[in-house]
This record gives structure tokens, C-alpha cells and sequence, in this order.
């Protein structure tokens, strides 16, 4: 019993992640699950059983809350399902550890891309508005969708950060649109450990937990995105994508870092990200204090204009 409330308790604060962030929820649950000992395509399996809960969930909290591209859902999500097939039935037979550490590579590079950016120069403005094409989020969504049926999660960190590296979406709509194509790779994946694993390794007990955990923080999620300001969201998600792959690399058979120093780079990278979330703060509400001035200065613009018209009149 009290392995089952851990469980709800893990699948809530994923989700909460995960519909904040755009990521986190199948590395989280599933890093739980292998912990137990279960293999890893049933606890890739049984976290993809959740999501289908979890995701429909946290895309109809997007959706109400105007977070979602349904454009960008299906460029995405349909070679999501496709790539998210293919990776079930591969990781049903075969182990994925020497493609992880170059994955970590590539999505750490992006990372600290997005931190960067974001956390110096706020939202980009160039692209903002400009459809993204098919060409792009096609082979995007087919790879993420690989990624996250083999690795257990993936779908958001590959995603997430490759669609806020364009500047053509804001932040709260790559989080909203990913979560809810999600749900169609869910869904494939899903299918896709059935026909290779059957149904017999899989808890559906830890399943049903994972999922309300899950649900229940959807639509606080879903609110929480739309009121962080978007630089300090960008900086967030980069954070995460940093320290999560940094943590993978080190601990990958490439590096097989010791104790110490991993603990080190940890908190190296943790002060980095705070202060950058700091940073992130300060510049916020130096924008918002700049809007106001400016609000103000229009205002009384306008009156004056006002009153010059009258007293011409």
C-alpha cells in the first residue's frame, strides 16, 4: 500500500512538472520504477499505459487554458506515433544504453542553448508567429517519439527544447502542444509493448496510481504555464535539460564519473540554474515596471492630445 501512494504521489508531481515544463514525467516515473527493479520495457510500458490518462488529461487543461497549436499537434504527433511504435517493438528485444549517451550529448548542447538564451535575452522575437513547417516538426516528432518509447521518456526533453530553439512558438504553446500530442505517442507506444511484451509484465495497480497522480495535476499545471512569464520559463526548461543529461553522461560508461565528482558538477550546475532563474526574475519585473512607465506615458499622451483638440474646438 504505501508503494502504491508513493506511486500517486511520483505521478502527480511528474505531471505537474511535465505540464509545466513540457518534460519530465515518463524520466521521472520510470527512474522509479527501474529503482524496484522492474525491467525496462515494462516500466516503459506501464508508464505509456499512464500517459494515455495523463496526457489526454493535461491536453484538454492546455486546450481550456489556450496553451495548445493543434497545427503543430498533428505535424508532430503523427510521426510521434509512428516513431513511438517502432521504438516499443525495438526495446521489446533490444537494450538502448549506447544510443542514450549520445542522445545526452545532443540534448544537452540544446540545454544549454535554451538556458542561455532565454535567461540573457527573454523571448525570442524574430521568428515569433511564423508556422513551423512540416519538414521540420516531421522528423522531429518521429525521433522524439523513438526516443521516448525506448527510453521511457523523451518525448518532451527531445521536443520541448528543439521547438522553443525555433523562437516561432511562445513557450506556454510548445509545453501545451507537446503534452497534447503526447497523447498519440502514448497511445502508439502502448500498443506497440503489447504486441512485442504482451500484457503480462505490466502492473496495471501501478498504472491506475500513476494515472491519478497524473490527472489530478493536469489543470494545475495547465494554469501554472499560462502565468509564468516566458523568460522564466525558457530558463526553467533549460535547467532541467541541463542537469538531467549532465546526470545521464556522467553516470554513462563513457564517463563513469566518480561519487565526488558527480556531486560536484551538481551543485555547480544547481547555483547556475538559480541564479539564472534569478536573473530571469529581475529582468521580469524590470520589464513589467518599463511597461507600466510606458502605459502611463501613453496615457497621458493622450489626454493631452485630448485636451488639445478641445480647447482648439
Amino acid at each position: 500500500m504505501r508503494a502504491l501512494i508513493l506511486l500517486g504521489l511520483v505521478g502527480l508531481a511528474a505531471q505537474l512538472v511535465d505540464g509545466s515544463l513540457g518534460m519530465a514525467y515518463g524520466v521521472t516515473s520510470t527512474t522509479l520504477l527501474l529503482a524496484v527493479g522492474t525491467n525496462a520495457a515494462a516500466a516503459s510500458a506501464t508508464v505509456h499505459l499512464a500517459e494515455i490518462g495523463t496526457t489526454l488529461a493535461s491536453g484538454i487543461s492546455h486546450w481550456r487554458f489556450g496553451n495548445v497549436d493543434w497545427k503543430v499537434v498533428a505535424k508532430i504527433g503523427i510521426p510521434g506515433a509512428v516513431g513511438a511504435f517502432a521504438g516499443a517493438t525495438f526495446l521489446s528485444s533490444l537494450s538502448t544504453e549506447v544510443a542514450a549517451p549520445v542522445m545526452s550529448f545532443i540534448l544537452l548542447a540544446l540545454g544549454c542553448y535554451i538556458l542561455v538564451r532565454f535567461t540573457a535575452f527573454g523571448l525570442p522575437r524574430g521568428n515569433l508567429g511564423k508556422p513551423l513547417r512540416r519538414r521540420f516538426l516531421a522528423p522531429l516528432g518521429l525521433v522524439a517519439g523513438f526516443v521516448d518509447a525506448t527510453g521511457g521518456g523523451g518525448w518532451g526533453p527531445v521536443g520541448t527544447p528543439a521547438i522553443l530553439a525555433s523562437g516561432r512558438l511562445a513557450p506556454r504553446k510548445v509545453v501545451g502542444s507537446i503534452d497534447a500530442s503526447e497523447f498519440l505517442v502514448a497511445i502508439a507506444a502502448s500498443i506497440g509493448f503489447f504486441v512485442g511484451l504482451g500484457s503480462e509484465n505490466i502492473d496495471f495497480a501501478w498504472v491506475g496510481v500513476l494515472l491519478l497522480g497524473g490527472v489530478i495535476a493536469a489543470p494545475i499545471a495547465a494554469w501554472l504555464v499560462r502565468h509564468i512569464p516566458p523568460r522564466i520559463l525558457g530558463s526553467a526548461v533549460g535547467g532541467v535539460i541541463v542537469l538531467t543529461n549532465v546526470r545521464t553522461l556522467l553516470r554513462s560508461d563513457w564517463i563513469d564519473a566518480s561519487t565526488g565528482v558527480q556531486t560536484v558538477t551538481y551543485v555547480v550546475i544547481a547555483a547556475i540554474w538559480v541564479a539564472a532563474i534569478a536573473w530571469s526574475l529581475r529582468e521580469c519585473r524590470r520589464d513589467k515596471a518599463h511597461e507600466s512607465v510606458e502605459a502611463v506615458e501613453a496615457e497621458l499622451r493622450l489626454r493631452t492630445t485630448a485636451e488639445e483638440e478641445t480647447a482648439s474646438a
